[in-house]
């Protein structure tokens, strides 16, 4: 189901899933109308885009339980929830869970509206940042060990002549590893190797 930005709506009621297609078309977004859990769940996965818009008491699989298998696939679409019960122990729950909202009905166009281009532009923000963290990790798979030990090194702010007393080569050899290190990745100055290193989520303390 990858392609542009799609709002999956999740309701029993018929009348409320005609009323939410047409403010969602009104405003431009493309849609998807369910009755139910399980008729998502047939057609979801890791690649939905967009957002869901799911009301929380639904027959058979609960709006929690619906977005607990949702997570269970791997589906990290941003979640609205939508219901007629104000239950705050529910609503926690659900952003606990990561969901972006939690609009009690009857919601206005605006509130709804705003919730979902918030949700939407989430999603696309996201999905960036794990195109580009797939490209950086792809880089540093081709990394040989010791180009990757010396730009761990070189990132927690050892200096040339100490990278190479720790691992027992000169230093003329430290610098052709860092070299080819920041080539590989991409890099071109020592900030960019540090904001690599991050994005990654590697420690900065030294070896």
């Amino acid at each position: 189901m990858s392609g542009p930005p799609c709002v999956q709506v999740v309701d029993d009621d018929p009348s409320m899933r005609t009323s939410l297609a047409r403010l969602l078309s009104g405003a431009g977004y493309s849609y998807v109308l369910h009755a139910s859990g399980e008729e998502l769940l047939a057609a979801a996965g890791p690649d939905m885009t967009g957002c869901l818009l799911l009301d929380l008491r639904l027959p058979g699989l609960s709006g929690l339980e619906l977005q607990e298998a949702l997570l269970d696939r791997g589906c990290l679409a941003p979640v609205i929830f939508l219901t007629a019960h104000g239950e705050v122990e529910a609503g926690v729950r659900a952003m606990k869970r990561g969901a972006v909202d939690f609009l009690e009905k009857p919601v206005t166009a605006e509130a709804l509206l705003s919730a979902v281009a918030t949700a939407v532009a989430m999603d696309g923000a996201a999905r960036q940042f794990r195109a580009e963290l797939s490209t950086l990790k792809a880089c540093v798979a081709t990394l040989s060990p010791r180009e990757q030990d010396v730009w761990l090194r070189v990132v927690a702010g050892q200096l040339n002549k100490q990278i190479a007393f720790d691992l027992g080569i000169v230093e003329r050899t430290v610098k052709l590893h860092r070299r080819s290190a920041m080539k590989k990745l991409r890099a071109e100055s020592m900030a960019d190797l540090v904001r690599l290193a991050e994005r990654l989520g590697l420690s900065l303390d030294k070896a």
